[in-house]
This record gives C-alpha cells, structure tokens and sequence, in this order.
C-alpha cells in the first residue's frame, strides 16, 4: 500500500503577502494520485524562499487531464497509479499518460523508495525527477518543484533552438537547390552571376535569373524582379523561373513568352496589385546578334571590345507583367559584334545611393561609368560582379535593402 506523503507546510516570516494571495513566483503543483490518505492535504505550500506552491489533487487521469490547465507548472504523477486500459502490464504507463497530457509542463514521478529502480526509469523516459514517499517532506517537495520547472525551461528552450536551427538549415537548402544552374553546355560564351537578397538571413528574394542554351544554339537569359522582396515574392519568382526555362525549351520566344508569364504571374500571385518586371535576351548560335524584350525592366549594358559600355535600347519596351491585361512586349533586335560582355541586373543594383544616405540614387548613368571603370582596371566576369556588388553597397553607406541580382554572359572572338 502507498505510504502517505506528510501532510506539511513551511512557513517563512518573511514571505511576501497573505496566504491565498497569487505572486509573480508562485508556482501551481497538480498531485495525480488515488490514495486519500497519501495525497497531499494542505491547499499550498510556502517555502523559506518565499515561493508559495498551490497544490490542485486529481484521483486519476481522468480527473487530471480535466485539471491540467495553463496556469499549472508542474505534475507530481503517482506511479502508483491503475495502468489506462489496455496498458496494464507497461509499469510507467501512468507517467506516459501525463507526459503525452502535458508536453510543456515539468513532471515529477512519486514512487516508494523500494522501486528506486522504476523511478530511474521514469526519469530517462520524461520526468524531471523523481521523490521518494518515504523521504518527502515539504521543503524537498518545494525544491524539487522549483528544479523541475526550471529544467522542463531549458529543455523546451533547447528543444525550439534545436528546431530553429534545422528550420534554418532546411531552408537554406531549399533556398540554395531553388537557385538556377545554367545550362550551356556546347556555347562557347562564358557565365557569371551574383546574387543578394534584400531581407535578412535569407537566401532567395524576389529576383530571379536563369539562363539556358536551346538545341539550335542559341543562348537564352532572363532576368527578373517580383515586386516586394519577402517569401512569397521569393516563390513567386521561382515559379516565374521555372516557367520560362520551361515555355523557352518548348519553343516560345519574344511577345508570346512573355505574355504567357504574365498568364502564369495572374494565376499564381495573391492579388492583382503583384507585378514583375523581365528582361529577356536570346543569343543567336554564332554569338554575334541578340533579341531584346524588356517588360518594365533596366536595359542591359553591353561592353563591345574597344569600346566603352553602354546600355541597350529600351525605347520599345512593354510594361512590366501583370500591369495591363492585354499587353505586348516587342522583341527589338540588338548587333552585339565579335567579343563583348552582356550585364543584366535588376534594380536593386541602381537605386542605392551614390555617396551615403541622402545623396542621390546611382541609377543607371551612374552604374554605367562605375562598370566601364571597372571593366578598365581589367575585371572580368566573377570578378567584375563582385566588385560591382561591392561597391555599390560601399556608396551606399551600408547594406542595400532591396535585392540585387546581376549576371553577365561573355564572349572572346579570339577565345572563340
């Protein structure tokens, strides 16, 4: 038969209010136990710290998860107790009961100091620890409560740093596999890309970029920007990706891709004020000619060999996508030369400040002269990228807060 816990109660002179009066300290204990005369009789407890305990008494689980409310920090569960139905040959079954009732509260297992190894048990399958009958008196049972709540503390704090840091992981892994990975192989044309989104700790905004060779040869490469930049701009952007690479190996080209993204754009966002700005270049197999259509977007800049940059025509450009319902988009044709080097970006990379906060925005003039200085120090490629990127955040005066993406294609007659 259980031994009865004593019925005691510390008192402390210097403890803070009236009996019956809740503080910010106190704490609230549910005893799961059968026995009338083993349960704990008095309504609380106060302890030389001053933290009152209000005991609540449940005579079986039943009762227990009817009072297993939210202002209660701990469960002393008796493991004494009748087994649930269907249970009765496990001997923990009662505290697993409670652990499943109570995942966030902290759980004490009561037992006879006979069945120290059953409690051992209780303890690596959940409880915070265990009490002993026999050795229970009430300044224990105040301080293995005030321990056991603030273990299940640092355990739920451990446990959701635990699944923050997967969640990080996962989805910078799913951010990094939505990243596009070029396919030109068999081109002769060489591929570089930067990418920085614009929210913190995040990999993919709402710009997007992809770039593809077609079995006729010819090179194809977009680049994009979805209005706004937080995660469903990032995902509108990879579907809008995603389609292009897709409608561009079916054969689509010009006004009538376009104006199927933008069919893709209206089905996919969450309302009709979402729009995205494009910019398409498709390059034919011999590298010396290209077709432009820009919908709302900066004109690329090309850097012909022996000449200094300079941007693209855009006087036929159509709106961005989504904006007007019947809209075209013309597809200009565009001589590129023998050797030349293709910027595209988006706007991200022209609207931070030329000279720190305050000072005009860079635009594109001001992008055109920092590339031609750069491209006349000898940066290429990988290089000439990072060196854009890099100082443009540098006139900025400090981090960008849109996103940028930008990716060059080049071509060496000579190479060639």
């Amino acid at each position: 038969m259980p031994v009865p816990v004593p019925r005691q109660r510390i008192d402390s002179p210097a403890a803070p209010g009236t009996p019956g009066t809740a503080h910010a300290h106190d704490l609230t204990l549910l005893v799961v136990e059968d026995d009338p005369a083993g349960a704990l009789a008095v309504p609380e407890l106060l302890d030389a710290a001053g933290t009152r305990v209000r005991i609540r008494t449940a005579r079986n689980l039943t009762e227990a998860e009817r009072l297993l409310t939210d202002d209660v920090h701990c469960v002393l569960v008796d493991l004494a107790l009748p087994a649930p139905r269907g249970a009765e040959d496990e001997p923990l079954a009662p505290l697993q009961h409670i652990l499943r009732l109570a995942p966030r509260h902290a759980v004490l297992a009561l037992a006879a100091s006979a069945d120290a190894e059953l409690a051992a048990e209780a303890v690596r399958v959940g409880a915070q620890d265990h009490l002993f009958r026999e050795e229970l008196d009430g300044r224990l049972l105040s301080r293995a409560i005030r321990y056991a709540v603030e273990r299940k503390r640092n355990d739920v704090v451990k446990i959701k740093l635990a699944e923050s840091r997967l969640r990080a992981q996962e989805n910078a892994r799913l951010e990094r596999g939505l990243l596009p990975t070029p396919l030109l192989e068999g081109s002769d044309l060489r591929f570089a890309a930067r990418y920085r989104p614009g929210r913190s700790r995040a990999l993919l905004g709402g710009d997007f970029y992809d770039t593809v060779r077609t079995p006729d040869g010819t090179v194809h490469a977009m680049i994009g920007d979805v209005c706004g930049h937080g995660p469903d701009e990032a995902a509108l952007g990879v579907e809008l990706r995603i389609a292009w690479r897709a409608l561009t190996f079916a054969g689509l080209c010009g006004d009538e891709l376009l104006s199927t993204l933008q069919q893709v754009l209206e089905h996919e966002r969450e309302n009709d004020e979402i729009f995205a700005t494009l910019c398409t270049v498709d390059i034919s197999a011999d590298g010396r000619r290209a077709g432009l259509c820009l919908a709302g977007h900066p004109s690329p800049l090309i850097a012909r060999h022996g000449r200094a940059a300079e941007l693209l025509p855009y006087e036929d450009g159509g709106p961005a996508l989504g904006l007007l319902p019947r809209a075209r988009w013309p597809r200009r044709q565009v001589e590129l030369g023998g050797s030349w080097s293709l910027l595209m970006y988006t706007d991200g990379l022209i609207e931070g400040r030329s000279a720190g906060p305050g000072s005009p925005r860079l635009g594109q003039d001001g992008m055109v002269e920092m590339i031609n200085r750069q491209l006349a120090s000898g940066l290429r490629g990988e290089e000439l990228l990072d060196a854009a990127v890099t100082e443009v955040r540098s006139l900025n005066g400090g981090e960008l807060t849109d996103d940028v993406a930008v990716l060059a294609l080049e071509r060496d007659k000579a190479r060639a």
